[in-house]
């Protein structure tokens, strides 16, 4: 081969390189710092079906980005932290967005789940019939971003809202993380407004605590933060999570915390317009004594909901 057609070669050959190089770059880089988005499925179990049968729950997973000096450009972070998100028992809505722009600007990673979408759920109607019927979608979720390449396994939270801050809190009771885990547990639990006076109660007419998903006894040993503003028509104000978070720290390394927003009525954190809703776990449970089903209010307060954005947001991040 004469130099002129070796020369070619080589120049071709590195064009080629370039040009694979170049490539590779264009799709690891991101021009802004808006987290990488991907909707996904998750196998999890109904298990309010008879017999209990496999169910796809989808969700949305945002990555956060980093600057890559070397690229000079954002790629999706690596090792990251991350927080599964549960809605309330209306479904989704404006809270699991509103908090996941907050975690993600901080550099966590979110996925919100949909249980009601997975399940048909139009109304409360045909709801399942308690949160526990949707452990197993949480415990999903957090099998899914443990697999993740782009997630630190060990540093996985969840946030939940009402139905979902029930959800997040029994995550955090031993038995649950034990049967619906598969070994697995979340590091750090944020539960707003949880109905904290369901925790370990009897209710005429219902399962004991342990089979209805209400029993908090023994803990995992992971964080937990509790929310409640003082006009909730659930608890009736913060006495309830109090009385349960001073139970629970004596025997569980004082893991418990309980913020309260004054004035603030059930789902604060919902910036959108003000509704109410009739629900019989509503003014403690009164409807399991006198056959009456209370109204419920929910009103957004701006303020507060991001006061208690950034209270969330700071505690994964010391947390996780």
């Amino acid at each position: 081969m004469n130099s002129k057609k070796l020369l070619c070669c080589l120049t071709g050959l590195c064009l080629g390189l370039f040009s694979l190089l170049a490539q590779a770059r264009s799709e690891d880089c991101r021009k802004s710092l808006r987290p990488e988005t991907a909707f996904v499925e998750i196998p999890s179990i109904d298990l309010g079906a008879q017999p209990p049968a496999p169910l796809v729950v989808k969700g949305k997973l945002s990555l956060p980005l980093r600057f890559d000096r070397r690229k000079r450009c954002f790629v999706v972070g690596t090792a990251l932290p991350a927080v599964v998100i549960l809605h309330g028992s209306a479904g989704v809505d404006s809270r699991g967005d509103f908090y996941a722009r907050g975690l993600n600007a901080a550099g966590v990673a979110t996925l919100e789940i949909d249980m009601w979408e997975a399940r048909g759920v139009t109304g409360p109607q045909n709801r399942p019939r308690a949160p526990i019927l949707t452990f197993a979608d949480a415990f999903a979720a957090l099998g899914y971003l443990s697999a993740h390449p782009n997630v630190a396994p060990g540093r996985i939270g969840v946030l939940g809202f009402s139905w979902g801050g029930v959800v997040s809190l029994a995550a955090a009771e031993t038995l649950y993380a034990t049967n619906f885990g598969k070994g697995l547990h979340f590091a750090a639990h944020v539960a707003n407004y949880p109905v904290c006076y369901g925790a370990n109660a009897v209710i005429p007419g219902l399962p004991p605590p342990a089979e209805f998903g209400s029993q908090l006894l023994h803990l995992t040993g992971a964080p937990v933060l509790i929310q409640i503003g003082s006009e909730d028509d659930y608890d009736n104000g913060a006495g309830h999570c109090r009385t349960l978070a001073d139970g629970l720290n004596g025997s569980n390394n004082n893991v418990v915390q309980v913020t309260e927003y004054p004035g603030a009525y059930h789902a604060w954190d919902r910036l959108m317009i003000p509704v109410t809703a009739q629900d019989p776990f509503g003014n403690e449970g009164s409807y399991f004594r006198s056959g009456v089903i209370p109204t419920v209010r929910i009103a957004p307060d701006v303020d507060q909901a991001y006061a208690s954005r950034r209270r969330v947001v700071e505690f994964f991040r010391r947390k996780l």
